[in-house]
């Protein structure tokens, strides 16, 4: 088979060249031409629709929408029960799965661990390793304690090679670890480029749904925390999830950022042991600090993830400060704290202009939800006037910049949940005071921040 002709093509205007340029000879765009392949006539590789291309491929038929059988994607259980959960209930046939994360914050464990569990389930696997040699997975795997893992290891970088090996061995999951590491003969490229990481995910895309074989790509990420490569690397998966926590602590959050099978921003809380990673079947313990009593400057807040009710404590500290006081949040929107001041001091008559305000949400967790706004405002009172919160006290509630309480998505199924954990007392948002009363949980329903201060005070 004759080798392709490489082209650089400007993700601006289309314009080719034959060989790679600083500036783009159509548009004038700098840093702008990427590598691309270019088609012999009569090739199967994707062509635009334009007019002298008319005559090469005949018309499809189509079919509408109501006609076509809609049926229920068949999940596989990966033996991880909160892999699964963020997964949306398991590996689905056919389906491409993107994790990245950090070095060394536990993603080969935890694929290591899963194909493992589908081995032992009767689901042939294949684990490609790009970054290590078979026998240092294989000392892993030890470590993890699957002395008899009967998983098939394959240590290589060429896609053709890897392609030809799935079509032969035809397991039901493939992992790629790391898809940085691929490279294609068609591309002249190093691996790692933007085009290499494109063109092999495109091709292992396509077989994973022409075979339904599901592909698990594994992902280095930035500096900033963004996987690595172009964008289009996101678009083109079923799942994206991202490993989020501190290398220094020993608990690991999973996070879907995208999942056409399952839900968004579901999370699965781990914790990283001598054999790996283990699920963590009430995280809610995890976000909340264990205080014999109640100390100031801390509240207790019912945040939402995915489909997860869970408890985080919101501590604050609020300290006097020079002529330029720091505003800092770890976990929290900073902006978003900053604007939180404003409304406190225009609407509650509570100034915190000269004194340093620090925000934490405890065990490492990020909340980017607009309901940990009350709880957050709660907690800075709480620090300023140094009075704690009632014992079991939760609040959650978006607070506007008019000064209102806003309502939170699903605030019934919070309410049970901090019942359930023995919390007694919670200031919410008017909107989601529930119809009937949960037992053992005084709920105070507010409008406004003022009103909220003034529910607070009442209960000291």
């Amino acid at each position: 088979m004759a080798k392709e002709k490489t082209l650089y093509t400007c993700t601006e205007c289309a314009a080719t060249s034959p060989r790679w340029l600083g500036k783009c000879p159509g548009c004038g765009a700098w840093n702008t031409l990427i590598e691309t392949v270019a088609d012999s006539p009569g090739g199967g590789r994707n062509r635009l629709s334009t007019p002298q291309y008319a005559g090469l491929a005949q018309a499809q038929a189509v079919m509408p929408l109501s006609s076509i059988e809609a049926t229920e994607v068949a999940r596989t259980a990966s033996g991880i029960e909160e892999l699964d959960r963020v997964l949306g209930g398991g590996v689905v046939e056919g389906g491409v799965v993107l994790i990245g994360g950090d070095p060394g914050i536990g993603k080969s464990t935890l694929l290591l661990q899963a194909m493992d569990a589908l081995q032992r389930a009767g689901l042939p696997t294949l684990y490609v390793t790009g970054e290590e040699s078979g026998a240092q997975v294989a000392l892993r795997s030890r470590r993890l304690g699957l002395e008899a893992s009967a998983v098939n290891v394959l240590a290589e970088i060429q896609l053709e090679k890897i392609l030809a090996t799935v079509q032969a061995t035809q397991p039901a999951v493939c992992v790629i670890d790391s898809i940085q590491t691929m490279y294609s003969d068609q591309l002249t490229s190093a691996p790692g480029s933007v085009a290499q990481v494109r063109e092999c995910a495109a091709h292992l895309t396509r077989l994973a749904k022409a075979t339904g074989i599901a592909v698990i790509l594994v992902g280095h990420v930035t500096k900033e925390g963004a996987i690595a490569g172009p964008r289009v690397l996101e678009h083109m998966v079923d799942t994206v999830l991202y490993f989020e926590g501190d290398t220094h602590s020993s608990f690991r959050l999973v996070r879907a950022i995208k999942n056409r099978f399952g839900a968004v921003n579901e999370i699965g809380v781990f914790a990283m042991t001598e054999r790996g990673l283990r699920g963590v079947s009430n995280p809610s313990a995890i976000f909340l600090s264990q205080h014999s009593e109640p100390v100031p400057g801390s509240c207790v807040l019912v945040t939402l993830e995915g489909t997860r009710p869970m408890l985080v404590e919101i501590q604050a500290l609020v300290d006097s400060g020079g002529p330029s006081p720091r505003r800092l949040s770890v976990g929290l929107e900073r902006d978003r704290l900053a604007m939180l001041l404003a409304v406190l001091h225009r609407h509650a008559g509570i100034a915190s202009a000269d004194q340093d305000v620090f925000v934490n949400a405890v065990g490492g967790v990020r909340i980017s939800e607009p309901a940990a706004d009350l709880a957050v405002l709660l907690a800075i009172t709480s620090s300023l006037r140094a009075r704690a919160l009632p014992k079991g006290f939760i609040a959650f509630g978006e607070v506007g910049l008019a000064g209102e309480v806003r309502p939170a998505p699903r605030g019934q199924e919070r309410l049970k949940e901090a019942a359930k954990l023995g919390f007694t007392v919670a200031v919410v948002p008017k909107a989601n005071a529930p119809k009937k009363p949960i037992a053992g949980l005084a709920i105070h329903a507010v409008e406004r921040v003022e009103e909220a201060m003034q529910v607070v005070r009442g209960l000291e």
